[in-house]
Formats: structure tokens, sequence, C-alpha cells
């Protein structure tokens, strides 16, 4: 069967649980909260010792630790996340992500418009 049909995006004006995992952390899968044409919010979940390779999206990112201990390394930065931190990195810049510990993070991505839409506002 089509497996994206039990994917749930969050619909506007409904709740989202972002509280720890706790216990769950370790078996929790990453989910994606909130898709839409603009903005993309993931619960990301990383198991101690967990590294994500240097990678980049087009648009702004947030990510808010939600427990756990994160080093997140960003050019030539390096920064450690824990539960109640937020950090942002710029468009396109280049990022890695290692966990310390058992780790849910809340990751907010803003979507780049399509090219036509570049030049209007700011």
């Amino acid at each position: 069967g089509d497996r994206k049909m039990a994917i749930h995006h969050a619909q506007p004006a409904e709740l989202v649980d972002i509280s720890p995992l706790g216990p769950r952390v370790a078996t929790e899968q990453t989910t994606t909260l909130i898709k839409t044409s603009a903005l993309e919010v993931i619960q990301l979940v990383l198991p101690a010792g967990k590294v994500i390779a240097p990678h980049s999206v087009p648009g702004e990112v947030t990510v808010q630790c939600i427990e756990g201990r994160v080093v997140f390394e960003a050019g030539d930065k390096e920064v450690e996340l824990t539960r109640g931190n937020l950090t942002y990195l710029a468009g396109s810049e280049q990022h890695a992500v290692r966990a310390e510990e058992d780790s849910s993070l809340l990751v907010t991505i803003l979507l780049k418009r399509k090219s036509s839409d570049a030049g209007r506002g700011d």
C-alpha cells in the first residue's frame, strides 16, 4: 500500500504535542509535524552517537532542543544545544549535527518560494 497516506500533517489551529519523549526518545522515529508550501516543522529524534553529515537547505532553519544534548556545527562555529535552547541557521548554510545523548529537536524550515516570487517585498 501507499505508506504516505499514513503520514499525518497538522492542520491549521490543530494542537501538536512536542513534549519531551522521555524513555521513548530511544525508539521513536523522526516525524514531519507540519508541512505547507512555505513551512516544514519536523520532530527530529536522534539516538546518542548519531551524526548527521554536513548538509544545507535553501531556507532558514530554527532548531530547538526539546530534550537531550546535541552539538551543532555550522561554518566555523560549534554550539551545544540542550533542553530549552534554540538556534537558527541562514539559508544554504552548511551544518552538521552530532547527538551526545538520546535527543529530540524541533526543526523548522522555511521553504524557498519559487523564483517567480523572488524580489517581491522582504
